[in-house]
């Protein structure tokens, strides 16, 4: 049975981060992202090339998933809604309304939970959604955890 996982990277380190995937047994790295680069030297860590070699160092598959990420539009309509209320991407603890229905009806509605989990081979059993956001609920990740937990019955561990 597979058991799936989210994972953030702001507000972590680089040895808090890497030790929360292995405390958690994770076998399989799904990055969720579309622009898989960071700015800033604090993250640098997760930049596709570093990340890819830390985690074959690990064990740990990596996959990604760039069609699950959310296209500019949606981004758009978060960060409007983000200026009416005040709220910094790095301090968000909701997904607003409108990044909900749009990542739903552009992202979601042709996604086949089964055939994402049949993608990751029949050895990832101990599977992580990889974005940036520190808060789940501040994430796509948790809109598509919630729809394969809904779909297949796996538990969902925030990690």
């Amino acid at each position: 049975m597979t058991h799936l996982f989210t994972i953030g990277v702001y507000s972590k380190s680089e040895s808090e981060f890497f030790e929360a995937l292995a405390a958690a047994g994770i076998d399989t790295f799904c990055d969720v992202r579309n622009r898989r680069g960071m700015r800033g030297s604090q993250y640098t860590f997760v930049n596709s090339a570093r990340l890819q070699a830390r985690l074959a160092s690990m064990g740990i598959s990596y996959c990604h998933f760039k069609e699950l990420a959310p296209p500019d539009e949606i981004r758009e309509a978060q960060r409007r809604e983000d200026i009416l209320t005040g709220t910094g991407k790095r301090s968000r603890t909701a997904l607003g309304e409108a990044f909900k229905r749009l990542y739903d009806s552009h992202c979601l509605s042709g996604f086949n939970s089964e055939e994402f989990l049949h993608r990751l081979g029949t050895d990832a059993r101990r599977v992580v959604l990889f974005c940036v956001e520190a808060a789940p609920e501040a994430c796509h990740r948790s809109l598509l955890a919630t729809r394969i937990a809904a779909d297949v019955s796996v538990p969902i561990t925030n990690l």
